[in-house]
């Protein structure tokens, strides 16, 4: 008879105890618990233009956000942590490649959805990346939100548990890599 079954992993200082289908995540060595199989990983990006926005987005969705991963390219970041309580991870501004290093969680099929305010009146001066972003969330199928209103659909979808198909996502990385990243003990028979 198992008792517990329960698997550690670790992302960039963050550990994450799952224990019969509850998340116990640290960082900083501060757990705290988090109802689900998973936190989903959400990108946030956006052109000047664009980026009161995106701030005002994510002052609406503080509390569906605070319950994952989020991450985002440079000064997208720091204005919404100025204007919330949310953790960001920052990544470099879109033109000095941080859309690119979005693009790389993405080609690692490491990001769970994007939203990407852009500003589709103004050129781009690294149009190529952008347009390379989108190609990869339609490649690994990451859901990604171009504007307000679809990122509100998003939203709602997240906190409804539509997006639970992204567990199946993980779940298969899990087991690919298992004996490389993750620590499994089946517990006391």
């Amino acid at each position: 008879m198992v008792i517990a079954k329960w698997i550690v992993e670790i992302h960039n200082s963050t550990i994450q105890v799952f224990i019969l289908g509850v998340v116990f995540s640290t960082k900083n060595n501060v757990f705290s618990k988090k109802k689900g199989m998973l936190t989903l990983k959400i990108a946030f990006i956006a052109h000047d233009q664009k980026k009161n926005d995106l701030v005002n987005f994510a002052m609406a969705y503080e509390s569906i956000l605070s319950k994952h991963e989020l991450y985002s390219t440079g000064t997208t970041g720091t204005r919404i942590m100025e204007n919330t309580n949310l953790n960001i991870h920052r990544f470099n501004s879109g033109p000095l490649g941080g859309d690119q290093e979005i693009g790389a969680l993405i080609a690692k099929n490491l990001m769970d959805i994007v939203i990407f305010f852009r500003d589709p009146l103004t050129a781009q001066p690294h149009e190529p990346d952008i347009l390379a972003l989108i190609r990869l969330c339609d490649v690994y199928s990451i859901p990604l939100a171009t504007n307000m209103g679809t990122a509100e659909i998003l939203i709602h979808g997240l906190e409804r548990g539509d997006l639970k198909w992204r567990n199946i996502v993980h779940g298969k990385q899990n087991k690919e890599n298992i004996s490389k990243n993750l620590k499994i003990d089946e517990g006391i028979e």
